[in-house]
């Protein structure tokens, strides 16, 4: 739960080189790409361009190398040949990195093309979300603060958070204690310490925040097919505050 500096160091350096494949993907137009094709390109750039290992793939039997979520899709949408993007969606891409041992885990929700305004303010708020959440992480706060301010943002928004899914530890493992729920109450759960890492994922619906599983039993939808948008970091709890692990050219540390 709690890294070493050494273990630290290596988990910054798995958190910049994913921070690298989102980049490299600002620079597509996603528009006419199937999922699969996204899928084997961020392999490819992985592999050869970051000599890393794209850490989803063979984990838990998935076959890919990231999730593929249009849409009303949750999360966990599997990339296919015939799932084509077009102009108007957003889907969420969500990647794992993992070198010399330790894995980065992020997401991002990308519109594709001219999105609706709609939308526009979901995938918006939903950024907000998580950095909302990012911002209660320091020395003695607690998981419940995370949570709580999460979910506030989100519902002050018109908006509903998935509460059956949520952040995570992680270092060698790519799920580990402790779970970090959207939701929560100010001074309730986990008391953080310097050195621990976990993800921080808010997932925000326009409609009802229940889920449903398809029939390849991976891929989560929204029970209304209302449109759902997520953001992702990895984080650490430093002596001051926070390190976001996986931060991206476009963003702006706290």
């Amino acid at each position: 739960m709690v890294k070493s500096p050494d273990e630290l160091a290596l988990m910054r350096r798995s958190g910049r080189l994913l921070a690298r494949v989102f980049e490299m993907l600002d620079e597509q137009p996603l528009a006419g790409m199937s999922t699969l094709a996204v899928n084997d390109l961020v392999e490819r750039f992985i592999t050869q361009d970051l000599a890393a290992r794209p850490a989803s793939k063979g984990q838990y039997g998935y076959g890919f190398v990231l999730n593929c979520s249009i849409n009303h899709v949750v999360c966990h949408g599997v990339p296919s040949a015939t799932e084509i993007l077009r102009d108007g969606d957003i889907v969420n891409l969500d990647i794992t990195l993992e070198k010399d041992g330790f894995i980065a885990d992020s997401s991002k929700t990308y519109m594709v093309g001219d999105a609706p305004p709609a939308a526009r303010r979901l995938v918006r708020v939903a950024q907000e979300a998580m950095w909302k959440g990012i911002a209660q992480v320091r020395p003695g706060a607690h998981l419940g603060d995370i949570g709580f301010a999460i979910e506030r943002h989100a519902r002050l928004n018109g908006y509903s958070v998935v509460r059956d899914y949520c952040g995570h530890g992680i270092g060698r493992d790519m799920h580990e204690e402790p779970q970090v729920l959207n939701t929560g109450r100010p001074g309730g759960g986990m008391r953080l310490r310097e050195g621990m890492v976990f993800t921080i994922e808010p997932m925000v619906n326009q409609g009802t925040r229940r889920t449903l599983t398809a029939e390849d039993g991976w891929t989560v939808i929204t029970r209304d097919r209302k449109l759902s948008a997520q953001f992702e970091h990895t984080v650490a709890v430093t002596a001051t505050g926070v390190e976001v692990l996986t931060l991206r050219r476009d963003e702006s540390p706290l």
